[in-house]
């Protein structure tokens, strides 16, 4: 594969055609015998954060809701939530087929997990990934999430409304996202988990490719954006999340490269949205959590700068869990949620009301 070096930030390597092609090679865990079924509800929630975004990105957006088994039953009981974020390119119900949900819930509550509540959002846009960034030109997705979303589940649903009942994991982008949120809202969420996250770190700009760019500079509509290699469409979308640009219709963006020449305003903001550069500012939030899990596959190039976030936190001294297994970008993701992400879940989460 011929690598483009136009962007500035490691989603140049996050997002390469190589995981595409993982996207659906999905390992499933086997059905655990005598797994009680999760309800599954689909909803939607209206995003206050996302209201007046200038790209048209969809204001109510699409929720998945997996009810425990004792739900229906057990009509006083009360649940963590645990909120999981999806990768860029696809939606939360592509996100749900990936990891095998409901099966794989099921399957950790039926070998012992606690029962809990998990909800997944929907966080595609115009350029298929909002980055779970704030911006004028997506809407602001980290407010969404932290807020709109957690309010309209503890007001709908029979939940612990506190942090230490709130747990907050993602995959690739969404693994961005729960790093993101988590390192800035750890008054919101209380335990968390990173899998294989996407655009840790900020890269030096290369010469650009010229074809990319003449792409990209022809795009002014979503069908158009829709038309664009992979590659190129995940610069729009992080363009629009990183460098917003409210005075540059039709896309209200400002790329990294302009007529060949990279941009230092613009890669500066791109890097600035890199956790690498900003967790330092995060540290303090970061002691708050109760636990904290991150694992990448040993195929996975995304290793290496999660091991970089792995060894700050080890500076730090900010207890975590880290764990390199054996796979692709997306080769294990169902294995992982249903017998790691789940459990580790089930450890740290609080289940009673009064926690801190």
């Amino acid at each position: 594969m011929k690598t483009t070096k136009l962007a500035c930030s490691s989603i140049g390597l996050a997002l390469s055609l190589a995981h595409i092609s993982a996207q659906v090679q999905t390992i499933v865990p086997p059905v655990v015998p005598n797994a009680k079924p999760v309800t599954v509800e689909h909803i939607k929630v209206h995003g206050a954060a996302l209201e007046g975004n200038l790209e048209g990105d969809a204001v109510d957006r699409d929720v998945l809701v997996f009810l425990p088994p004792s739900y229906a039953a057990e009509k006083s009981r009360r649940y963590p939530v645990v909120y999981a974020l999806h990768g860029y390119s696809i939606g939360a119900e592509q996100w749900s087929h990936e990891i095998h949900v409901p099966q794989t819930i099921e399957g950790a509550f039926a070998q012992g997990a606690k029962e809990m509540i998990v909800v997944l959002p929907d966080s595609k846009t115009v350029h298929n990934g909002s980055m779970y960034s704030s911006s004028v030109t997506t809407g602001d997705f980290e407010k969404f999430v932290a807020h709109d979303l957690v309010a309209y589940i503890d007001a709908h649903y029979r939940t612990f409304p506190q942090r230490a009942s709130r747990g907050l994991v993602g995959h690739s982008m969404g693994g961005y996202g729960a790093s993101r949120i988590g390192m800035k809202h750890s008054d919101v969420f209380g335990s968390l988990y990173i899998m294989s996250p996407c655009c840790m770190s900020a890269r030096p700009a290369g010469p650009g490719n010229p074809e990319i760019e003449k792409a990209l500079e022809a795009v002014k509509t979503p069908e158009d954006s829709a038309k664009l290699p992979f590659f190129a469409r995940a610069q729009l979308a992080s363009a629009a999340a990183w460098s917003p640009d409210p005075k540059n219709p039709p896309l209200y963006l400002d790329l990294p490269v302009k007529d060949g020449v990279p941009q230092p305003d613009i890669l500066a903001k791109w890097a600035a949205n890199a956790p690498l550069a900003f967790v330092d500012q995060y540290i303090g939030n970061l002691k708050q959590y109760r636990a904290i899990s991150m694992d990448v596959g040993d195929q996975d190039g995304l290793r290496i700068d999660a091991g970089k976030l792995h060894d700050v936190f080890d500076k730090y001294g900010i207890a975590n869990g880290f764990e390199i297994y054996s796979g692709t970008h997306t080769s294990a993701v169902a294995d992982r949620f249903q017998n790691h992400v789940i459990p580790f879940f089930s450890k740290n989460l609080c289940f009673q009301a009064g926690c801190q």
